[in-house]
């Protein structure tokens, strides 16, 4: 065995841990167990295999039990406080990770990981080999040496020789001296009272060593610490011998046992099923690949092969299907092929836009898209998808009005399986049918080399793409049984798969902007961006960046001494919750507070929403997520049109932008205190009930209720409190919060909520039921019997358990409020389609639908959109609407 050009790499696996559990927190599998610690070092440790690349690992880690040091010295490490409960499970579990990837995990009772990591360093540095220790601990900087050096990964920083001299001032062979003169505070080590690192430091540089120091106190500066040497010169000797680390461990592992090996794929897969890792398990799965020569995946490159292919589907009646495109942007996606299956491990690719030298004669996309017509268009066949509204965008881009979507699996697995981490067909195929996807990169590359997907060789296509047609059918198949109970089939038959037919037609309209005068507002914006800049600078004394964290903490807690700041690691903490706090007292703070969202609209929307017009059609087409939120409201990207502030001046202002066609009108209705709605119908509130079905001001009548007083002596700031009390109960706020919010003292926000509850004792029991709902089946409910999965609410760390109690009390509100709106939106679709009226849904904003409404049909419309919405669910307890008309959206809403 030769060591030449061997790197050997001897992870910290204990320092990884807890790096790994703070970066990563509230990660959680469907039984409510914490896996982020889990998660983290095994992402971590990929990376490091990845980007490193070394020869031979080892990770190394600490014992449990007490260690010789415990013995020599009883309060070390006393300090320390007892690992979190919720990572005490994980340890294990992360050890069971480096034993499957087949690495050598050790640990050695008695002694620390430092030490084995010591001798292992020393014993194969001596041997010839290149030693990488992979750690953030500075006592370890002690073992650095000609051939050892450390790797911090969070940093990116390796440390030589050099650098410990940079660090401490000393060679490494001189870091023990220091470590024992100035103890170690994490450690417990104590060191010499009064003989900080700075000071140690430079006595080491003078006299060498703690011995000689000891030996020449003398020559010391400084009575005291003369003193203090005299005094404490065992305990460095102590705290000397503590610090240092064993180098002479017998440990019964050789070189050879450190190389890299394959994983073992089946202990992988079992554990990142039990974890749920879905992207791990797709990555590691024991699954082999699909092979498409042993498959039956075919290519169609003839007229006949394509006859042969619609009749067989026309047959079945029933098919997946998935298309591949130039582009992830659907309605400027252009076709590159079709994919078919109904059955599985069969199916059909059709290339009709594969572009590449040499590439084999295709049929004309014209000719294939004649052929499907008839089938594509016929709701008679039944098509499944996943994520089909992008496919049946492209192929209405292409010319093909898709009809007869029966299943969406994204959709269905949003339905079946709420806790699941992620319902992309990745994911799906490893958690349902233990199969792995070919990753998109093995066919196109990636970074800069990466090709269009045109430019695949049809032979490599056949089977990537074939796949994906061939895995939706089989996840169909596994996951329609899935849909137990009534009210979950009815949920996805009459509300989920209606919507996506809903959404497509959405996003195919788009919405005008007006660009010119999103570009004023963006010029206005910048100068008055420039105009706070002066004014923050100025009360600054002086010019910094103010999109700095750093610099901003420094000038507002260092240089101008503000009170209520907080350190963390990376500095002093300047988000939002503590510029608001100085904001009400300190101008500077109010300012910056302005600057930044002045300065996030601009870049987000002003600058931003012009150059997404698509050019064909002169309009901007945002995305609609169906299968994101845990509470199954919509969201919105590429762009975001559900967070464009509305209480801000310059939020209201971006809204003017967005405006109708010529001679239309934009139509915006918005249901009217829906949560509290259904708060009353859930929780059955006698009062709330009757307060809405008599069309009172409900936080005027919750006012009178809890301060004891006739209606019309509640006062302004009565009805503020209550109403800050009405909607804080939807979301589990605590006296803390309230107390917050309302400017009161804790005391007097616990009054109120007593008080509150007092008055609705039925509000009180629901929330309980909820919460107690939540611990038995790790899910709520809503109105239309969608389960919102919770599975924090089993955490054995109390603050995530708190955030998911929380949840426990919002999810069933929100989640209905969100159920309602969409048999509102697949209502008033089908309407606008059988009354064939030429007004169109533009947008879903939570509990706002915007239209685009033609003169002539408005009042029509008007009156059919307020009926489908107020109408939309049954209910005891009215829904209410208000709509607005304008020539913009901001006149509208």
């Amino acid at each position: 065995m030769s060591a030449k050009n061997e790197r050997v790499y001897l992870i910290d696996g204990s320092s990884y841990i807890y790096r790994a559990y703070y970066a990563i927190r509230h990660l959680s599998n469907s039984k409510g167990e914490a896996t982020n610690a889990v998660y983290g070092f095994t992402n971590m440790l990929l990376t490091l295999l990845r980007e490193e690349k070394p020869d031979r690992v080892a990770v190394i880690f600490d014992a449990k039990g007490p260690t010789f040091r415990k013995e020599l010295y009883p309060a070390y490490k006393a300090n320390r406080s007892a690992m979190p409960e919720d990572l005490v499970p994980q340890v294990s579990l992360i050890k069971d990770v480096v034993r499957a990837f087949n690495l050598p995990g050790l640990e050695l009772s008695g002694y620390e990981a430092d030490d084995i990591i010591a001798t292992l360093a020393k014993r194969y540095a001596d041997q010839g080999f290149d030693i990488t220790v992979v750690t953030g601990d500075k006592d370890l900087m002690q073992i650095v040496g000609e051939r050892v050096r450390l790797l911090d990964t969070m940093k990116g920083k390796v440390s030589g020789r050099a650098e410990v001299i940079d660090r401490f001032g000393v060679p490494p062979e001189q870091v023990l001296e220091i470590l024992g003169l100035a103890g170690d505070s994490s450690d417990n080590i104590p060191g010499v009272p009064g003989i900080g690192e700075k000071t140690a430091c430079s006595l080491i540089q003078e006299f060498g060593s703690i011995e000689n120091l000891l030996a020449n106190i003398d020559q010391v500066k400084g009575k005291k610490r003369q003193e203090n040497l005299r005094e404490f010169a065992d305990q460095a000797r102590l705290s000397r011998t503590l610090a240092d680390l064993i180098y002479d461990l017998e440990i019964a592992i050789s070189i050879d046992d450190l190389k890299l090996v394959e994983p073992d794929l089946d202990a992988l897969t079992t554990l990142f099923k039990q974890l749920e890792f879905p992207k791990l398990l797709q990555q590691f799965s024991c699954q082999p690949l699909q092979d498409s020569a042993a498959g039956d995946y075919q290519v169609v490159l003839t007229s006949a092969e394509l006859s042969d292919m619609v009749a067989q589907l026309k047959k079945a009646g029933r098919f997946a299907i998935d298309t591949e495109t130039t582009s992830l942007v659907a309605v400027q996606a252009d076709l590159v092929g079709l994919s078919f299956s109904y059955q599985a491990n069969h199916g059909w690719y059709v290339p009709v836009g594969h572009r590449y030298l040499g590439a084999p004669q295709q049929l004309a996309q014209e000719v294939v898209l004649e052929a499907l017509r008839p089938l594509l268009e016929n709701p008679t066949y039944k098509k499944i998808g996943q994520n089909i509204k992008y496919d049946a965008l492209v192929l209405r881009n292409a010319g093909i009005a898709l009809q007869g979507v029966e299943i969406d699996t994204m959709v269905l697995s949003y339905i079946t399986h709420p806790e699941s981490k992620s319902h992309g067909l990745d994911a799906l195929a490893a958690e349902q049918l233990n199969h792995r996807m070919i990753p998109y990169t093995e066919m196109t590359g990636s970074g800069k080399k990466q090709i269009c997907f045109s430019e695949v060789e049809v032979e490599k296509a056949v089977r990537y793409a074939t796949e994906d047609a061939d895995i939706t059918w089989q996840l169909a198949e596994k996951l329609l049984p899935q849909l137990s109970s009534g009210m979950a089939q009815k949920l996805f038959y009459d509300v989920e798969m209606p919507l996506v037919d809903v959404l497509t037609r959405i996003e195919w309209c788009g919405i005008r902007i007006d660009a010119d005068f999103l570009g004023t507002l963006s010029e206005q914006m910048r100068k008055k961006l420039e105009i706070l800049e002066g004014e923050i600078h100025a009360l600054a004394g002086g010019p910094f960046n103010i999109n700095s964290p750093k610099q901003l903490g420094e000038v507002l807690f260092e240089k101008l001494g503000l009170p209520k700041g907080k350190k963390t690691k990376t500095g002093w903490s300047t988000n939002v919750d503590v510029l608001t706090s100085l904001a009400a007292e300190h101008d500077i703070a109010a300012k910056i507070l302005d600057y930044r969202s002045v300065s996030k609209l601009k870049s987000t929307y002003t600058d931003a929403l012009p150059k997404l017009i698509n050019p064909a059609t002169g309009r901007l087409h945002t995305s609609f997520n169906q299968a994101v939120t845990a509470t199954g409201r919509l969201s919105s990207s590429d762009p975001n049109l559900q967070n464009i502030p509305i209480r801000t001046a310059e939020g209201r202002r971006i809204r003017e932008a967005f405006i109708p066609a010529e001679g239309w009108v934009l139509l915006a209705a918005d249901y009217s205190q829906v949560e509290l709605r259904v708060l009353a119908q859930m929780a059955d509130v006698p009062a709330l009930k009757e307060s809405f079905l008599a069309g009172e001001d409900i936080h005027k009548r919750t006012a009178s209720e809890i301060f004891n007083v006739f209606p019309e002596m509640v006062t302004a700031e009565m009805r503020r409190q209550a109403k800050t009390i009405n909607f804080g109960v939807l979301y589990g706020m605590g006296a803390f919060s309230l107390a917050k919010d309302l400017g009161i003292g804790r005391a007097e926000a616990q009054q109120f909520i007593d008080h509150y509850f007092e008055r609705y004792p039925a509000i009180l029991q629901f929330l309980e039921e909820k919460k107690a709902e939540a611990r038995e089946h790790q899910y709520v409910t809503t109105l239309l019997g969608r389960r919102c999965a919770i599975p924090e609410i089993a955490s054995k760390n109390g603050a995530v358990r708190s955030y998911a109690e929380r949840n426990a009390i919002n999810y069933p509100i929100q989640g209905s409020a969100a159920d309602i709106i969409k048999v509102a939106m697949v209502n008033i679709d089908r309407r606008l389609c059988a009354e064939q009226l030429q007004a169109r849904m533009l947008l879903q904003v939570h509990d706002e639908l915007v239209f685009e409404v033609p003169q002539a049909e408005l009042e029509k419309v008007r009156e059919l959109i307020r009926i489908e919405m107020e109408t939309a669910v049954p209910m005891d307890v009215p829904l209410k609407v208000d709509i607005g008309i304008g020539t913009n959206w901001a006149e509208a809403h």
